[in-house]
């Protein structure tokens, strides 16, 4: 099995996510330093005392999260679950790599063309701030209804969505962005969608929804944010030739 350089990876990484473009909530790359040496890696959503705990089973060198640590405005001090997670990644010498708006935007590799590829949506546009949001029609529209895209998103992510919104209403152009992206709606309505998919959901955007006639999709954040890190790993194996497992925690929101 071949090995590579953490700062080399860390440096191509960079590179190839386009970092330094991005005004984020957190540091993105390099957030806890392990071993130089990387062999295996493992990937998961979220960098969860669960993920940590598999990747210390499985032998990992180096975790790739797509929500790390550090947000802006969080409690600084180490202490209670980020003292026990941290303490993990350190005690067996494991670095944590965390790629947040990065891994959403990317053309290739990021999770809205991931979500995107997995429900049969063909992408011919994007909007808003760092082209996050997406647009995008149909690869088969036929005739399809708002209620049976969210049956068709239902089957594909295995999560009910909360549709808000006309069930009869036809679908046309569809805008999307994963995860807490609920606050793009505005500027999807402005792009001329017919319906707007996210993870999350809240209590304004139903409002929204309802007045502009825009159908609103909250297919979970989790469900929607699976592609990035699995795709980011499988070109990490491919270009450095290391071992990479995807660990799916579960969870509903």
């Amino acid at each position: 099995m071949k090995s590579v350089n953490r700062d080399e990876l860390g440096q191509f990484l960079a590179k190839e996510l386009q970092v330094s473009t991005f005004r984020d909530y957190c540091p993105n790359g390099l957030q806890v330093e392990g071993r130089t040496s990387i062999k295996h890696i493992v990937s998961g959503v979220t960098a969860s005392l669960a993920l940590l705990e598999k990747a210390v089973e499985m032998q990992a060198d180096a975790v790739f999260v797509h929500h790390g640590y550090f947000w802006r405005g969080e409690d600084m001090r180490v202490i209670g679950q980020k003292q026990r997670r941290l303490k993990l990644l350190l005690e067996h010498d494991i670095s944590l790599f965390a790629y947040h708006l990065p891994l959403d935007g990317h053309a290739e590799i990021g999770n809205n063309i991931g979500l995107a590829r997995h429900l049969g949506i063909v992408p011919d546009g994007r909007f808003g701030e760092n082209d996050l949001g997406w647009l995008g029609i149909l690869r088969e529209p036929g005739l399809l209804t708002m209620a049976d895209l969210a049956l068709h998103v239902e089957l594909k992510l295995g999560r009910k969505p909360l549709l808000i919104g006309d069930p009869a209403a036809l679908v046309g152009r569809i805008a999307w962005c994963t995860g807490a992206a609920q606050n793009m709606l505005d500027q999807a309505i402005a792009a001329g969608a017919s319906v707007y998919l996210s993870g999350e959901i809240s209590e304004p955007t139903v409002h929204l929804a309802r007045e502009s006639g825009v159908a609103y999709l909250a297919c979970g954040h989790h469900a929607t944010e699976r592609f990035g890190v699995q795709s980011l790993g499988k070109l990490i194996a491919e270009r450095f030739g290391v071992r990479h497992s995807f660990v799916d925690i579960d969870n509903p929101v």
